[in-house]
């Protein structure tokens, strides 16, 4: 009963707090104390007994008393990381002023008069932290509860497991433990794994939301392409002002890379237990990815952190680094032992819901995959000796096969398109490395039942398996990646050593599809793909042609591809026609001669977003120009970047991401308009982009006479009669012989001199860096849905809009 009590209570503070029309004053303990001190209010209940209606009412009428309030609540944080909560009552207090402040600080973030308040001190108000010592009297509001929340983080029977053994009286004094002595999780600097004590994770995972709810101001400010806009409340707590800095890092990266969601394989085991864990690991996660935003600044001249361009990691560099601690830290990891743990936990996690049981659903299946690609990303990007460790080693693969599956599962989903682009831009980060295109070679046994055709094979028919999918069978939201998909397989083509058949009749069949003439008419980039196909198939010829006897005998079977698109009409008639015949066929990609074939067993088909899901509207990614930039392999292996030409790219391509609003992208494969505009104008082209451009004759002469067909009808010229003659000679309708007589043939000294292998390697930009904070924020957004901590609030940084 007396839960409603303290419920019924708690609601008449709120309603008094409404229809007060006066300032109460900040001294009136007894009317401020009803809301933390009698009470005990589950978080659900905070959101459920203060409205949004109520917080923004109590905003604009009488400010003054929300004010109070907030700082109040904030005071007693602050006074409890002084005393180290050592009674029951104080830990509540804590728990309640959390969980308040939880539910107000998104609807101060999201009134612009409001957003400077937290960094103001207001003399008398509360005085957060007076008994710190003169110097913190004037702290603002923000850093007192920053550090207070840092504090309680460390608190010895609260969040953490007690050091010392005895009596009440000697309770550690707060100010003088090591905090690096309470790491929540063994792991990267810490070998001691404490007990789990499932009251101190809930604990740590109240602090760690409201942490997240002080960080989401970003939520509140429209997207901008400056790269410098930084999020104050993370570089507060994330400067050397925060002295649990070190300990917090690694006790959220621990906790994240050691959780094992399946743990002692017992079936049903989720069912049956409350798994505190997994929420901790979520909101760990979350924080973390957060915190490791990195945005320009004073840091944004080292040379790892934002390019591709030195191999050193931060140790080896200046010792300043960056500003931001938590990517300092990350930057200087090193010890390979680290990077294993790192490593294996991100692999483990990404690959639960991949998991096959005889029992259904007898294992529980994460739902963070997101946030976990996202660290990944943050990792490989921030700390280059992680890279090249995670290259090292098949490893990788582990990383490989579940973003496939990721990236196979969510192509027919609207609401998933974040978690494709994410996807594919971790794999063009891995394929800017020789060592990723060299660990695909390895063969592929692990069947992961995916919606694709049975074939056997190595992780690179995997992946160009896949990628076929995505492009003919994806949604029309997706065509601004295939310009992203097929570099990642040009990067990776000179070190296939053997396509299998089913892989290599797949690249055929995009190449056929894409050089069809109206389809290279209709929009003005549309012939980029052709290239990165024509340069797939020379990079494989001329550097691997003996184990690719597959993909020869393709090539040749569809020889009238290439004889087609070197005599590609080019005269104003001929263009007219084709452009004509469009507007009869306007499916962009036939699926017929594509050879579907069966489904792995198990496999449930890509399912597209189930009507009213929520989604999350994603500014413009960078055409591929913008994302990469050209390294060539040079003789020893070393990559030597490449000054930038007009090779095969025609001028429009760098008319780019500039003018991106909401409405994604430019990335080259199709226009502007495809990408998440409003669902009645998802056609292939919309017509309004394609009267501003009409594809002229000079146009096409521009680029045809630069396609690079020479090494290809050498092939064909030399291979085509010998394979003529034998069919003859034999009477042979069987491919496996020709399969055989090419495995034997050679084209030594028949082939042009061959080309450079040239790689687009990854580049850091402002507009890849806004993605990512856009993304990250969606699924942040999205994903907290107990409590809904910014549901119906006014963000700006993105539109949520429903499927």
């Amino acid at each position: 009963m007396g839960n409603s009590d303290s419920k019924l209570n708690f609601r008449k503070a709120v309603i008094q707090l409404t229809t007060k029309t006066q300032p109460v004053e900040a001294t009136d303990d007894a009317f401020w104390d009803q809301f933390w001190a009698d009470t005990t209010t589950s978080v659900q209940d905070v959101f459920a007994l203060v409205p949004a209606a109520e917080i923004r009412a109590v905003r604009e009428e009488s400010p003054s008393n929300l004010a109070t309030l907030c700082y109040k609540a904030v005071e007693k944080l602050v006074q409890a990381a002084e005393s180290g909560c050592p009674s029951q009552k104080e830990k509540q207090i804590v728990l309640n002023c959390t969980r308040l402040l939880t539910r107000i600080l998104p609807y101060i973030f999201e009134d612009a008069d409001w957003r400077g308040f937290f960094w103001s001190t207001v003399p008398g108000a509360g005085r957060a932290g007076a008994d710190e010592g003169d110097d913190d009297c004037g702290r603002p509001l923000a850093e007192s509860l920053l550090l207070a929340i840092a504090d309680l983080l460390f608190c010895p029977e609260f969040t953490v497991q007690s050091h010392k053994k005895g009596s009440l009286d000697s309770a550690e004094d707060i100010h003088s433990i090591d905090s690096c002595e309470y790491i929540w999780e063994a792991g990267v600097g810490f070998a001691h794994s404490p007990p789990l004590n499932y009251i101190h994770d809930l604990n740590r995972t109240e602090l760690l939301k409201l942490l997240l709810t002080c960080f989401s101001e970003a939520m509140y400010l429209a997207p901008s392409s400056e790269s410098n806009v930084l999020n104050p409340w993370v570089q507060f707590f994330c400067s050397t002002d925060n002295r649990h800095a070190l300990p917090l890092f690694t006790s959220l990266l621990n906790v994240v890379c050691a959780y094992d969601p399946v743990g002692y394989g017992i079936p049903y085991n989720h069912l049956l237990f409350s798994d505190y864990r997994e929420q901790l690991v979520e909101h760990a996660g979350q924080v973390l990815i957060v915190m490791l935003e990195h945005e320009g600044g004073t840091a944004a001249g080292s040379p790892t952190l934002d390019g591709t361009t030195t191999t050193t990691a931060m140790d080896d560099q200046d010792p300043v680094g960056p500003d931001n601690l938590f990517v300092n830290y990350l930057s200087r990891i090193h010890r390979e032992e680290d990077f294993q743990f790192i490593l294996k936990g991100v692999a483990r996690l990404l690959t639960n819901p991949l998991v096959q049981t005889y029992l259904p659903n007898s294992t529980k299946k994460i739902q963070f995959h997101q946030e976990l690609l996202v660290l990944f990303w943050k990792l490989c990007d921030f700390n280059k000796k992680f890279l090249f460790f995670v290259l090292k080693s098949s490893d990788v693969l582990d990383i490989l096969v579940p973003i496939l599956f990721y990236l196979n599962d969510a192509r027919a989903d609207q609401s998933r398109v974040g978690l494709m682009h994410i996807g594919v831009f971790i794999l063009l980060l891995l394929s800017g490395e020789r060592n990723f295109g060299v660990r695909l070679n390895k063969p592929y046994s692990v069947r992961v039942p995916m919606d694709i055709p049975v074939f056997t094979g190595t992780h690179a028919d995997l992946l160009i398996v896949i990628f076929h999918k995505i492009i003919t069978s994806g949604h029309q939201r997706l065509q601004p990646l295939f310009d992203c998909l097929l570099t990642i397989v040009v990067n990776v083509s000179p070190y296939l050593k053997s396509l299998s058949m089913v892989a290599a009749n797949k690249l055929l069949h995009l190449l056929e599809a894409f050089s069809t003439s109206w389809f290279l008419f209709s929009v003005s980039q549309n012939h980029h793909l052709v290239f990165f196909l024509l340069e797939v198939f020379n990079n494989i010829i001329q550097y691997q042609f003996d184990g690719n006897y597959n993909l020869v005998y393709a090539i040749i079977r569809k020889r009238n591809v290439f004889h087609q698109l070197a005599n590609l009409p080019t005269d104003p008639s001929s263009i007219q026609k084709a452009l004509q015949r469009k507007k009869k066929s306007p499916e962009p990609i036939s699926r017929t001669n594509s050879q579907e074939g069966v489904s792995m067993e198990g496999s449930r088909p890509a399912a597209p977003a189930e009507p009213g899901t929520l989604k999350i509207s994603l500014i413009a990614t960078p055409g591929i120009d913008k994302l990469t930039e050209k390294s060539q392999v040079s003789e020893d292996g070393t990559m030597i970047s490449v000054q930038p030409t007009d090779s095969n790219q025609s001028p429009s391509h760098s008319s780019g991401a500039a003018g991106a609003s909401d409405t994604e992208s430019n990335a080259g494969a199709v226009d502007d308009e495809v990408f998440y505009v409003k669902p009645e104008r998802r056609r292939l082209s919309s017509t309004s982009s394609v009267s501003q451009w009409t594809p002229t004759s000079d146009w096409v002469l521009s680029w045809k006479c630069k396609l690079p067909l020479q090494t290809i009808m050498r092939l064909l010229q030399v291979l085509v009669p010998q394979v003529e003659k034998i069919c003859i000679d034999k009477g042979l309708t069987d491919e496996s012989e020709i399969l055989k007589f090419l495995q034997h043939g050679t084209l030594v000294g028949l082939l042009p001199v061959p080309h450079p292998i040239l790689i687009r390697k990854y580049q850091a930009n402002s507009g890849t860096a806004m993605w990512f904070r856009t993304y990250m924020w969606g699924v942040i957004y999205l994903r907290n849905v107990d409590p809904p901590i910014w549901y119906d609030t006014d963000v700006k940084l993105f539109e949520i809009q429903r499927v």
